[in-house]
């Protein structure tokens, strides 16, 4: 039975008060959000805490067309539920209530036998629920397929991303796909600048088998890596030919500490 999955790091994350939220994401997506918006397959976004990251997720938003029904892909930091999980509910945000895209789930159950519908890997996880507030607020009739993703191996990434971009392609709407992800955790800036340039570089050639292995052989602690994997994937089967970094940063431009930082980097695939 379809439930309600409420926010569980509004006030932490980002503002739980309506009116505080709808303030921070207008002047994150304004300043960027007045030129000609542009066709994006998919995108790449980080989801720390708006100090840190929102100025990056407002960045790139602003420059995509945001249909509809957007699939988003996310890390399951906590290990908890199936491998690939399919959020049975709808999502509530402190700005609005999101529907699920039926049609879009129901697709996706059909051609991805790897996929089950689990609502326990998306309780606690807040990778997705950070990034709606900035889709809602530039299309807000949106509708999501949210899916978690832990644990698969290459190989199972290839044969998801096929099953998926089935799915997709079998709808007469257009879909974009969200990747959720931070880069390197927790090392010098030199250092996370260092393993963050190794990873993009891979996402940049569009090579999701280079950027699987590149962050698995460098101890690159990239969470959303099996995301992007995903994204490149399923984007490069629609006739994707490009990625473009729009925005990369770092915890220490807001802490002023640069020598434990997280990365954040925008990506438009197109």
């Amino acid at each position: 039975m379809e439930m309600e999955r409420a926010p569980i790091v509004a006030g932490l994350f980002y503002p739980a008060e309506q009116a505080k939220l709808k303030g921070i994401l207008d002047a994150l997506l304004e300043p960027q959000g007045k030129g000609e918006k542009e066709k994006a397959l998919a995108l790449i976004l980080p989801h720390a805490g708006y100090v840190y990251s929102g100025k990056t997720t407002g960045m790139t938003v602003s420059r995509a067309e945001v249909p509809q029904r957007a699939l988003l892909l996310c890390p399951n930091h906590r290990g908890i539920g199936v491998n690939c999980a399919l959020s049975p509910d709808f999502w509530r945000i402190p700005t609005a209530t999101i529907p699920r895209a039926a049609d879009l789930c129901a697709a996706i159950l059909n051609h991805a036998p790897m996929v089950q519908e689990d609502r326990r890997a998306h309780e606690k996880e807040h990778s997705l629920e950070v990034l709606l507030p900035f889709l809602h607020a530039v299309q807000p009739s949106l509708r999501l397929a949210a899916l978690s993703l832990s644990q698969l191996s290459y190989l199972q990434c290839t044969e998801l991303a096929q099953s998926l971009s089935r799915a997709i392609q079998s709808l007469a709407a257009p879909v974009l796909v969200v990747a959720s992800t931070d880069m390197h955790h927790f090392a010098s800036r030199a250092q996370g600048v260092e393993k963050d340039q190794l990873a993009l570089e891979r996402v940049l050639a569009m090579d999701a088998q280079g950027l699987f292995e590149t962050v698995r052989n460098n101890g690159i602690t990239m969470c959303g890596v099996l995301p992007v994997v995903l994204t490149l994937l399923i984007a490069l089967d629609r006739g994707a030919t490009q990625a473009e970094l729009v925005h990369y940063t770092d915890s220490g431009e807001a802490s002023g500490d640069t020598t434990r930082v997280v990365g954040y980097a925008g990506l438009i695939v197109r």
